[in-house]
């Protein structure tokens, strides 16, 4: 190849490889058509992210008021077991032989289920009440209720009771259960009875 051959040769090559970097690039014409429905979509896209957060703000509501009743519930059964420890607390009875003080077998298994409430319930505090039936004197028979009350206190404290929880009280022959002068009513009227301290 001599020399002018290859100067030709150089400048076509040249030129189509300007011709190739030159090229102009076509531009999309723009579509009306898809312009609108980018729109429309922008638009649908938009509604359908806020029925999203309306759905998500409904079930986080739904998520608190079922937290809430929940806790109502739990609060509601609380307080019912307080209160059924307490009516059974107050129906409790412990009877006494005639002149006597000793705790019989189911005056300790009162005592015991009594207990078991108020290591449940912590701000239980009760007061315990010493009865007599209307045999001997005023003054014995406050005595006597007093150490019947004591009685039962004592057990309680021996069951792990804390003592600043008890207190107690006699009342002799003052408040009978049956007023009437028999055996069957002084049995009933020989007894320890207890009430919550508010």
């Amino acid at each position: 190849m001599n020399k002018k051959t290859f100067l030709i040769t150089a400048v076509l090559l040249l030129a189509f490889i300007l011709s190739m970097g030159c090229a102009k690039k076509e531009v999309a014409p723009t579509d009306p058509a898809r312009a609108e429905i980018s729109a429309e979509e922008r638009a649908r896209l938009a509604e359908e992210q806020r029925r999203k957060d309306m759905e998500r703000q409904a079930l986080e509501e739904r998520r608190l008021q079922e937290e809430r009743l929940a806790r109502e519930r739990e609060m509601d059964q609380a307080e019912k077991r307080v209160q059924d420890a307490v009516d059974e607390i107050l129906a409790s009875r412990i009877h006494f032989d005639f002149d006597s003080y000793e705790l019989k077998p189911e005056a300790r298994s009162s005592l015991q289920k009594i207990s078991e409430h108020m290591k449940r319930f912590r701000d239980l505090r009760l007061v315990i009440e010493g009865h007599c039936d209307e045999r001997g004197t005023a003054e014995y028979n406050l005595a006597l209720g007093e150490r019947r009350a004591r009685a039962a206190y004592e057990f309680l404290i021996l069951l792990g009771i804390e003592s600043n929880r008890l207190q107690i009280i006699s009342y002799g022959e003052e408040r009978p259960l049956d007023p009437r002068s028999n055996e069957t009513a002084w049995a009933q009227n020989r007894r320890a009875e207890f009430k919550i301290l508010q």
